[in-house]
């Protein structure tokens, strides 16, 4: 559980409870199940993460949208969209091992986030990845719903594989760019876990 989470669920409980102790019972049972609701969006389960180096994880739970072309940077490469709904895990994870090397935040627009425009105009989180290899590029992007986005990385930090390095709340989507180097493994509609499924390998 990402402990935002008890500060958010707090609310609704007790006043369920409260609710339910004067007998107001239909409104002390939605408080109830709408805290039940923010403490399961909040889970945080461990994954089992991939050990061959070659492997590239996907940085979050959610449905593949799209897999096109799409240079980053005057560099010609290939993004990744996945679109998390309220019922995916909402922890983000590092695809790869290396340095955070760049952070920028952009501020947006909230358009669904299954819109192909919400990648470039939506509120988001970009973060580099330095490697031995290559440079990985992901978005945390918010959605209509999602309003908040977090990182727990700053620049400079080394990352693991599957490392978890923020979140997004209530509904979003996670865009990664992946250089010419990197074979794309899955296609659009395949469901992914972030930090245990595979996405990509270094050729």
């Amino acid at each position: 559980m990402v402990k935002d989470g008890y500060n958010f669920a707090a609310g609704p409980l007790v006043f369920g409870l409260l609710a339910v102790g004067f007998h107001w019972y239909w409104l002390g049972g939605v408080l109830l199940l709408l805290g039940a609701f923010v403490l399961y969006f909040f889970r945080d389960p461990e994954r089992t993460i991939p050990s061959d180096p070659d492997l590239l994880v996907s940085p979050a739970d959610g449905r593949v949208m799209e897999v096109v072309e799409e240079p980053f940077g005057g560099t010609s490469g290939r993004r990744i969209s996945i679109f998390l709904s309220v019922f995916n895990v909402h922890v983000n994870r590092s695809p790869v091992a290396g340095r955070v090397s760049a952070m920028e935040y952009r501020k947006g627009q909230f358009y669904a986030a299954m819109r192909g425009r919400a990648s470039e105009e939506n509120e988001q989180n970009v973060i580099h990845v330095t490697t031995d290899r290559g440079e990985i590029v992901f978005k945390q992007i918010a959605g209509w719903v999602a309003r908040r986005i977090l990182c727990w990385k700053v620049v400079g930090d080394t990352v693991t594989r599957g490392e978890r390095v923020g979140m997004i709340r209530f509904g979003s989507r996670v865009d990664i760019w992946f250089p010419l180097n990197v074979e794309i493994l899955v296609r659009p509609g395949q469901n992914v876990a972030g930090g245990s499924s595979i996405l990509a390998r270094w050729r």
